[in-house]
């Protein structure tokens, strides 16, 4: 059962988000994209995608350093293991809560802004139930895990859960590390291996659609027919051309 939960299911989850980006941009590039539902309604969207966004980078960055980087370049590094999970702690538990109050902002307003609603999914309505389960299974590992700072005995993730990830990129993971994790990290990574695999069928995919092309586009040039624009010059950039 290890096997199969560990390592079957997740590189199947893994086969699916890669196979399934490509078939998406393949067949469906006028699908890729946010569905933005912007111009049915601005005031809750402008303070929930803020929050949210700011706050999955910051929950993003904290499973980089967590699960990517050994706990032997951190103490190499001068920075003991109780520093560290104060560190984690605060750190995740400030990008853990902008996240899920920007997640809950943003579906109070998909579920009571009528337009909003019509264009909701199938899809999307799924793919919040996984990401919200996601994010509060974190939020428990991360708040469950804080007695490890007072002299408990509880779970140290970095001894388990992140030596399975990192030999997962090398493709020999040992099942039986995460076999042996508590029960709400196995159900935390088993549920976030079934959300990369929903990822390319929905809205997610606009995280690989970064307008970096503007970075380096030329600039758009405007011409008119009149030839008198007003009463004032133009300013520098803005002459007639031709």
């Amino acid at each position: 059962m290890n096997t199969f939960l560990w390592v079957i299911v997740p590189y199947l989850c893994l086969a699916t988000f890669v196979v399934g980006h490509y078939w998406r941009y393949r067949y469906d590039k006028f699908g890729w994209t946010t569905r933005s539902s912007q111009l049915y309604e601005n005031r809750l969207l402008r303070l929930g995608s803020p929050l949210f966004h700011f706050g999955m980078l910051g929950v993003v960055a904290g499973h980089f350093v967590g699960l990517l980087v050994p706990e032997s370049w951190t103490n190499g590094a001068g920075l003991s293991n109780h520093a560290y999970h104060w560190g984690a702690l605060v750190g995740g538990l400030a990008a853990a809560a902008a996240t899920l109050a920007g997640l809950v902002i943003l579906i109070y307003r998909r579920r009571t802004v009528g337009p909003v609603f019509s264009a909701t999914t199938k899809m999307d309505k799924l793919m919040y139930v996984f990401l919200a389960g996601v994010i509060l299974l974190g939020i428990w590992n991360t708040v469950s895990g804080a007695s490890f700072l007072f002299g408990g005995h509880e779970y140290d993730y970095r001894q388990g859960v992140s030596i399975w990830f990192r030999q997962f990129w090398s493709f020999h993971p040992d099942p039986a590390l995460m076999g042996a994790a508590p029960l709400s990290f196995q159900l935390h990574a088993f549920v976030a291996s079934l959300l990369f695999a929903l990822w390319p069928f929905t809205r997610l995919v606009h995280v690989f659609s970064a307008p970096v092309g503007y970075l380096t586009r030329p600039y758009i040039v405007y011409r008119s027919r009149d030839t008198q624009l007003g009463n004032r010059r133009p300013g520098r950039g803005w002459e007639p051309l031709g």
